[in-house]
């Protein structure tokens, strides 16, 4: 292990060296016009060929600082309302040169409007960008309703995945939310979609991001706030299902000289209603339970941004993000117990009240240094994140024989569980462009503990008596070392290519203290990607993109507590959960930037998931973890654009999907292969400048994948949005699921010979009222002139 770190850390020293052999001389100066200081002017210095070799913006006092190596230059100012000005010199140490003199261009200052539409989707070398800001259906709501109408992506019973790819990880603005299941989903609902510029859909993540997940990476990269500028932004919404709830919002953003800050507060209230069923046959026997649930919606969410400019060259960031969760739970279940025959034996009727506190805090602070004008850059990344659980579910049964309307027994119990994670990693990044390519690398370490605590008591007695049997402690590490490097190189106008390479040792160490078992694993891997980007014209894009990734269990997935529904029916983790691997290959064309085709394949080694098993003899329904198949996963899908008109825009998508899965040895299931039909469309139609009437459809076929058969689902939404008071008041109604027809129903598995029937409706169906009002101001510039390069200012920094 120590030859291992001391080889990382020489690797790192050797990616340091191209830093340490630069030496650079510095230019200074200022620009002006007769009167004043010229701002956001661009200064940039041209070689003898006539390349760009380094260059600068000016600040407020119209002054620039530009680093370069000795040489002949020339000069060249620009900026729109003056006429350009450049002068030849030759460098040999710092210099700081006379004040330049601008002169106005009357031709360049009459009005000049400029109308243009971004397009709403991009396809990059390893990414889809998905435009929000520039997409009528997505720009309003919130963070979750822009993800399901983004472009290849499906939302269904609080699971977030791009098609094809399985569940995904989320990030913000480039940094990974340690969060999944109801905590990401609640995250996401505190977030404007008007906050949002673009959602970047990356079904091969790039080298610099973690190997782990084989779901790909979805980013939401919020908009940035105009210099000299502060905004308001507050929300009110109203969800009606067969319960309702409350959401309230409040996001300011506020950005002046050299410190940009944002502060997000959101909070809902309420409950929706959760039905279950599930269905057990075997060959003398039949279960069927049913379950209604009262599930809580009590969060609060917190979030803030600091981000501070120290020099020129150097940003300081914060940013936090604390969730806190009270989702209880009010259930009713009833089992009834068949023969053979299909007489009823036996009624189970089970009351519980689960008490449940989730709490979530993740710290960051960053160090981005701006090595040198040439591009050059290190960023310094440190995080931590606190992740608490607290259970105390109780429950009474009740079972009944119908042929002895005189027996019943009565059973109580209590299972209280508790669960603490904490993750520390930090990760050292540099960019390193040369006139060769574009190179990047970096380091990052990760440390996971968790620990969890599980305890069953018999309540029948009083006080109640503990089961050590159904009791577990259970303690986790995990600790990840990684190395990557990347480089990106345009060929020709034509043809670009990106490689590269990430290395990750794992250490794993599972110890059970109720039974005073350990489990530890260590293994060393590489995960190579490769990006290749074609581009024969203006209308056709041809993008080929490979890589290898990892599939670590979640911690709740290895935690082996107990989690009772009823005295016959409970949910269990597998501490022997392996992770599997997955080669992922993608081939994008799109035509005028309209028509996007994409084929992809996939192939995963030891794939693991939920595992539903009855005990028939002891009539017990377990869903649990395991490692049961190897797959080949492929598919080829349409996505089109239309906007031929001023009042419809509308975007669709169709996807063939299809699997072959051969089981692992020690396995007794039927596999289930099968092929997949997806659609959808998105539609907005503009009533009147400030109405809009928003359509949305998907479909989904029956389809067998893996160990089990799903029915047809589908989704018809339908909203209205209003604009008031100069587009700074909207008011949106939806209707989402008209025909109650998105829930996963008919979820079909036969294993030891028993055949499985689930269906779970989490109150898709609902009716929502929501308000959205926008406030700010932004100061004027002195000289009142627009000078044409906001765009390139914002993308600055300045």
């Amino acid at each position: 292990m120590r030859k291992k770190l001391r080889n990382k850390n020489l690797l790192i020293v050797f990616l340091l060296i191209p830093y340490l052999a630069i030496c650079q001389i510095e230019v200074k100066g200022k620009i002006k016009n007769n009167t004043a200081p010229v701002p956001f002017a661009n200064v940039v210095l041209v070689d003898s060929l006539g390349v760009l070799k380094s260059g600068a913006t000016t600040d407020h006092n119209g002054a620039f600082i530009i680093k370069t190596v000795k040489g002949a230059y020339t000069i060249k100012v620009s900026l729109w309302g003056y006429k350009s000005w450049d002068k030849k010199v030759r460098l040999e140490n710092s210099t700081v040169l006379e004040d330049i003199i601008l002169s106005q261009d009357l031709n360049d200052i009459e009005e000049v409007v400029v109308k243009g539409k971004k397009r709403i989707f991009e396809q990059q070398m390893d990414r889809l960008v998905f435009n929000v800001e520039n997409s009528p259906t997505a720009s309003t709501g919130n963070a979750l309703d822009a993800l399901k109408v983004a472009p290849g992506l499906m939302i269904q019973n609080g699971s977030i995945s791009i098609l094809g790819k399985g569940s995904s990880q989320v990030m913000v603005n480039g940094k990974l939310m340690q969060m999944s299941g109801d905590d990401l989903i609640s995250f996401l609902n505190s977030i404007p979609a008007g906050n949002i510029k673009k959602i970047e859909i990356i079904t091969n993540p790039p080298a610099q991001y973690d190997a782990g997940g084989n779901g790909g990476l979805i980013n939401i990269v919020y908009k940035e706030g105009m210099k000299d500028s502060w905004k308001n932004s507050s929300s009110f919404a109203y969800d009606q299902n067969y319960y309702n709830y409350f959401t309230l919002g409040n996001d300011f953003l506020y950005n002046k000289n050299k410190l940009r800050f944002s502060l997000g507060l959101n909070g809902s209230i309420g409950a929706y209603r959760a039905l279950e069923s599930f269905d057990a046959l075997s060959a003398n026997k039949l279960q069927e339970l049913d379950s209604d649930t009262k599930q809580k919606k009590n969060s609060f969410t917190g979030r803030a941004s600091f981000d501070y400019d120290l020099t020129k060259n150097i940003v300081l960031g914060f940013m936090y993000l604390g969730n806190l969760r009270r989702p209880d739970q009010d259930n009713k279940s009833v089992t009834q117990l068949f023969d053979s025959n299909h007489n009823l034996e036996q009624i189970i009727q089970s009351k519980g009240f689960n008490d449940r506190e989730y709490n979530s805090n993740i710290y960051n602070m960053n160090v981005m240094s701006k090595l040198d004008t040439l591009g050059r850059k290190l960023t310094v990344d440190f995080s931590y994140l606190d992740y608490n659980v607290k259970q105390n579910n109780s429950f009474a049964t009740n079972t009944s024989v119908p042929n002895d309307p005189a027996f019943i027994q009565q059973g109580s119990a209590i299972n209280n569980s508790g669960q603490a994670i904490e993750n520390f990693s930090t990760k050292i990044d540099f960019e390193h462009p040369t006139k060769f390519a574009n190179f990047s690398y970096g380091a990052k370490l990760s440390f996971n503990t968790s620990n969890s605590d599980v305890k069953l008591f018999d309540a029948t007695v009083n006080p109640p008596v503990l089961d050590e049997s159904q009791s577990n402690e259970f303690e986790y590490k995990e600790n990840i070392q990684a190395l990557y490097a990347s480089g990106s190189k345009k060929i020709n106008s034509k043809l670009s290519l990106q490689l590269g390479l990430r290395i990750e040792n794992t250490t794993t160490d599972g110890f059970s203290r109720t039974i005073n078992q350990t489990n530890k694993r260590d293994y060393f891997k590489l995960f190579p990607t490769f990006y290749a980007s074609y581009n024969p014209n203006d209308k056709n894009n041809f993008v080929f993109n490979y890589g290898r990734r990892i599939n670590r269990p979640g911690f709740n997935d290895l935690n082996p507590y107990r989690f009772y529904i009823n005295n016959n029916s409970y949910s269990v983790g597998n501490p022997f959960l392996q992770p599997s691997f997955s080669d992922n290959f993608d081939f994008t064309h799109t035509f005028k930037k309209k028509l996007s085709s994409n084929v992809f394949f996939r192939i995963t080694n030891d794939n693991y998931g939920i595992f539903f098993t009855t005990d028939t003899e002891n009539d017990i329904q377990v869903i649990t973890r395991k490692n049961y198949s190897n797959e080949y996963y492929y598919g080829i899908s349409e996505s089109y654009t239309f906007d031929k008109y001023s009042w419809w825009t509308s975007q669709s998508s169709v996807s063939l999907l299809g699997s072959e899965t051969t089981l692992l040895d020690d396995i007794n299931a039927e596999v289930q292969n099968g092929v997949r039909l997806y659609f959808s469309t998105n539609n907005t139609f503009s009533l009147t400048k400030t109405t809009k009437l928003e359509v949305n459809y998907w479909y989904s076929s029956q389809h067998k994948r893996g160990l089990f058969e799903n029915g047809q689902s589908h989704s018809l939404d339908i909203g209205v949005r209003q604009s008031l008071l100069n587009d700074n008041l909207k008011i949106v109604l939806l209707l989402n699921d008209v025909f109650n027809t998105s829930y996963l129903n008919n979820s079909i598995s036969i294993v030891n010979g028993v055949k499985q029937i689930g269906n779970f409706n989490y109150s898709n169906r609902f009716f929502r009222l929501s308000l959205l009002y926008s406030f700010g101001s932004k100061k004027v510039k002195a000289d009142n002139r627009r000078f044409g390069n906001e765009e390139e200012q914002r993308r600055s920094g300045i």
